[in-house]
């Protein structure tokens, strides 16, 4: 007899975006996972896993490698969920520029390039996993994201603090310079606020220090910002939950993500804590220069 409360990740997406650190992060958060099987084998695998044990946790990755059974794919999702499971479709991504980038540094061969260049190759497999996009409960675009800061996101979105029942909420400080995260449902730009990195003794610090956090923060229009957006979330969140939302990632930049922006994510996550929203802090790019 299966077991209905599985919980199936299915990780696809693009030859290049990082499934491999995707499904290793699962892996460190206790999912059984298996790399490239067959579509039609998930819900037969899913059934045995419940014999040797109390496997309750699975993370399969299904992309163009599977050729011929890549298009029963879409029915076998529909047959695990029918069966009573939960199933997840991770859908990692990246833009063509970052794809040959990666494909040239590694000098791998692209899966469906055949004779061709690497860019015929990722054409043909945007063309193949097009369905699979679309039925997609979270995609992630990967360009100009580190394998860490990957890591970070699968272990916030599926990491068993989280239930369907449950707002994850991440708040992320980044630098403008660096470019827009995005997988932000909500971008705030605080740069009208008065930048340390013009200060000489607050500069090489950042916004976690005391000194630059009060510098940041010691200002009316600091709080009075910091006001308008937690009413805004305040307002926001349980209508999310209720909608069926299940993560949400409100994105605060500065120029270059070292000072404004991490200070006043850091005071934003208190102010929510105060009022019994748990938020995870994540400061995309505090080290970077």
């Amino acid at each position: 007899m299966t077991n209905p409360n599985k919980h199936i990740v299915v990780i696809t997406g693009m030859s290049g975006s990082g499934k491999s650190t995707a499904v290793r992060a699962l892996e460190d958060i206790g999912f059984f996972c298996i790399d490239n099987l067959p579509a039609p084998l998930l819900l037969k695998v899913t059934e045995l896993s419940g014999l040797g044990g109390d496997t309750q946790k699975l993370a399969f990755v299904i992309d163009v490698r599977e050729g011929k059974y890549l298009e029963d794919a879409p029915k076998a999702l529909e047959e695990a969920r029918r069966s009573g499971h939960k199933v997840d479709v991770l859908f990692l991504d990246s833009n063509d520029e970052a794809l040959i980038r990666r494909y040239s540094e590694t000098r791998r061969r692209h899966p469906l390039s055949g004779n061709a260049g690497v860019a015929e190759g990722i054409a043909k497999e945007r063309t193949a996993l097009r369905e699979l996009r679309e039925q997609s409960q979270h995609v992630l675009d990967t360009s100009t994201m580190t394998v860490h800061e990957l890591k970070r996101l699968v272990h916030a979105r599926f990491s068993d603090g989280q239930n369907a029942s449950h707002l994850a909420v991440t708040l992320m400080s980044f630098g403008f310079r660096y470019g827009v995260p995005s997988q932000a449902d909500l971008v705030f730009d605080v740069r009208f606020l008065p930048n340390p990195f013009f200060v000489p003794d607050l500069k090489p610090l950042t916004g976690k220090d005391g000194k630059v956090a009060s510098y940041v923060l010691d200002r009316p229009e600091t709080w009075e910002f910091l006001d308008h957006v937690y009413d805004l979330l305040h307002f926001l969140l349980p209508r999310y939950q209720k909608e069926g939302k299940a993560y949400l990632t409100v994105a605060i930049g500065c120029t270059g993500g070292k000072h404004r922006s991490v200070a006043v994510a850091q005071a934003l996550q208190k102010r929510l804590a105060d009022n019994g929203v748990s938020a995870q802090l994540w400061d995309r790019d505090i080290q970077k220069e």
